[in-house]
């Protein structure tokens, strides 16, 4: 309905502008929108609602099939915290824990917020820490999105009221300066932890060899969330036509992160199985089902399921904690249950390590989770008729965003897999998104920005921009890039501007634009 809302305005400015002979010659002619550019989601994907709301809107796919109740209930499991209660709602907290809920990391479902000290419980706070040695190797000793939160009496493994999160100016070549003389800032984080602030050795694990880590070479690292809609989507987008885009910037000599695809070949692949890597920053993850939300749902709270019953664990925490006198003096009158030996050392390491623990989360909750998860929509595009806009769009092309910020995907007939094996292929139990024409702006490959203090390996996968120009109203904040440095578009597409990024040919071109040019690219990403 809001969408014949819009095109029935923009009639009646047609027809207004067309009778109106005082028009100066300066007025700007209205193009008439392609329909299908209106819906970023598909016809299956997309929500017209652009309120403060509009990031946790239900799919037509999920109304469609009768599956908004169970949308709604893992919509609930979303939206609160879990607690150490053994049993009831939310129940099964920890013994360590990133997060006790998941809107901490992701505000009203979108990109986290800059922040200027790390504290899990504010909210916002959508910083996971990155530890590596100077090789950019994760520390083995830390799970590898790193636990500073602990029930009792258990203690974490960063104290987080040490890390110190500096932010620094940063001046590139320009001078921080466009053509005309309009100044822009830049600013980057600098993240420090102290050695007194781990609970555990240093330790890398390297061709199975397990080394200690100097602490003045130990590199720690921010990665911010982003917004978790219209991922069933990018999901829905075929592996055949993933590939195809890789081979044709291969081919057009774009460098393309050897250890994913080389050769007009996937390097690596998701675990065991062929299917594609296409989520987080890092291309961690392949399908929906197994990656981000299936993972942190688990993994962030630590909550076991039916598939995943055992600990977010490391055998060095494990050892270090069965040790500690403090976690032995009290362990019994917390865990008298499991498996009882009167060796509390041994007691706690193999409770920590255990792989059969008590199922917390239900299948059915689970399930109800994933729906939610794969079934959220995409925001609209906003004011794609505004001449500026037109232009900023015209203007984002022609100076080569494109490129990498791809416009538009086809999905295929989305074939759901799971490799974790919870859900069957093709599962009739979750939304599905065949043969929809998306507009997520993203081409789903890594690229290099060269950025100071840059992301762990210098390879980030391209961000979606659908929806991001509602941030400000949804969230509070605009911060965009994988560690929220950027507080506008602007200093965002500054930061691509490193002689060596992969994007300094757009940034040269961008800089040297006018500022009414300028403004209405800002406009234009804005309104997608």
């Amino acid at each position: 309905m809001l969408k014949k809302i819009c095109f029935l305005s923009l009639s009646i400015l047609f027809v207004f502008t067309s009778c109106n002979d005082d028009d100066g010659p300066d007025t700007k002619p209205v193009v008439e929108v392609p329909e299908e550019e209106w819906y970023s989601g598909g016809e299956l994907g997309t929500t017209f609602n652009a309120t403060s709301f509009a990031y946790e809107q239900p799919a037509p796919a999920v109304e469609n099939t009768g599956m908004s109740h169970a949308f709604k209930m893992g919509e609930y499991l979303f939206e609160r915290d879990f607690n150490e209660n053994p049993s009831g709602a939310f129940c099964g907290l920890g013994p360590l824990m990133i997060r006790t809920g998941c809107l901490y990391c992701h505000p009203s479902y979108g990109h986290g917020k800059r922040q200027t000290e790390y504290r899990s419980n504010q909210r916002g706070n959508g910083y996971l820490l990155v530890v590596t040695d100077e090789t950019d190797t994760y520390l083995s000793s830390l799970t590898g999105m790193p636990q500073t939160m602990a029930v009792t009496p258990f203690k974490p493994p960063i104290d987080e009221t040490k890390i110190k999160i500096d932010w620094l100016t940063h001046v590139d070549e320009w001078g921080n300066k466009f053509s005309d003389g309009e100044s822009y800032e830049l600013i980057y984080p600098e993240v420090t932890i102290p050695k007194d602030a781990y609970y555990v050795p240093l330790e890398v694990t390297k061709n199975g060899e397990t080394t200690t880590v100097p602490h003045q070479n130990v590199i720690v690292r921010l990665e911010s969330t982003i917004g978790v809609y219209g991922t069933g989507l990018l999901d829905a987008i075929d592996a055949d036509d993933l590939k195809a885009e890789y081979t044709r910037q291969e081919q057009y000599g774009v460098s393309l992160n050897p250890a994913i695809f080389a050769g007009g070949n996937w390097v690596k692949t998701y675990g065991t199985t062929s299917h594609p890597l296409k989520f987080t920053y890092a291309l961690s993850r392949g399908p929906l089902q197994d990656a981000a939300g299936a993972n942190a749902i688990w993994n962030i709270t630590n909550v076991t399921r039916s598939n995943r019953r055992y600990h977010y664990m490391t055998a060095a925490y494990a050892k270090v904690a069965s040790q500690d006198k403090d976690v032995q003096e009290t362990f019994y009158k917390y865990f008298s249950e499991h498996n009882k030996t009167g060796d509390v050392e041994t007691d706690i390491y193999n409770y920590l390590m255990a792989t059969d623990l008590a199922i917390e989360m239900t299948d059915k909750n689970y399930e109800n989770f994933m729906i939610w998860h794969r079934g959220l929509a995409v925001p609209a595009a906003r004011d794609l008729d505004d001449p500026d806009v037109q232009k900023g769009k015209e203007l984002f092309t022609e100076i080569g965003c494109a490129t990498c910020h791809k416009p538009s995907w086809t999905t295929g007939a989305d074939k759901v897999v799971d490799p974790s094996g919870f859900f069957a292929d093709n599962d009739p139990r979750l939304p599905r998104y065949p043969y929809q024409k998306i507009w997520p702006y993203t081409d789903m490959v890594q690229h290099r920005l060269f950025m100071k203090n840059d992301i762990r390996t210098g390879w980030c996968r391209t961000t979606p921009l659908w929806g991001r120009g509602l941030s400000q109203l949804v969230t509070g904040a605009s911060d965009r890039l994988h560690d929220c440095r950027a507080r506008s578009v602007i200093e965002a597409i500054m930061w691509h501007g490193d002689a060596q990024s992969d994007a300094r040919t757009s940034t040269e071109k961008f800089r040297v634009l006018s500022k009414a040019e300028r403004d209405a690219i800002v406009k234009f990403i804005n309104a997608i």
